[in-house]
């Protein structure tokens, strides 16, 4: 159900599939005024001065938000393979 990759360097990724849908999640710790949006097949997470960025499958539609220090990725079936 999971695997493990990388995300924004040294971040590990968790991957979950399910029938409809795949949920990545990554511990980014603590950002304080951190924000996250999907563009064009590209997370872009933005803390303070800093900007990251990284490639996911092309999805119109995936949702990516930060909660508790965790960045949770969604990507819907029919949004691109993923």
């Amino acid at each position: 159900m999971s695997s493990e990759q990388q995300l924004f360097d040294e971040t590990p990724l968790r991957r979950f599939e399910y029938d409809d849908s795949v949920v990545l999640a990554a511990d980014v710790g603590a950002l304080d005024d951190a924000s996250v949006d999907v563009v064009d097949g590209t997370v872009i997470v933005v803390a303070g001065d800093e900007q990251y960025e990284q490639d996911v499958p092309e999805a119109a539609d995936g949702r990516a938000f930060i909660n508790n220090g965790v960045l949770t990725i969604e990507l819907s079936e029919g949004e691109g393979d993923y």
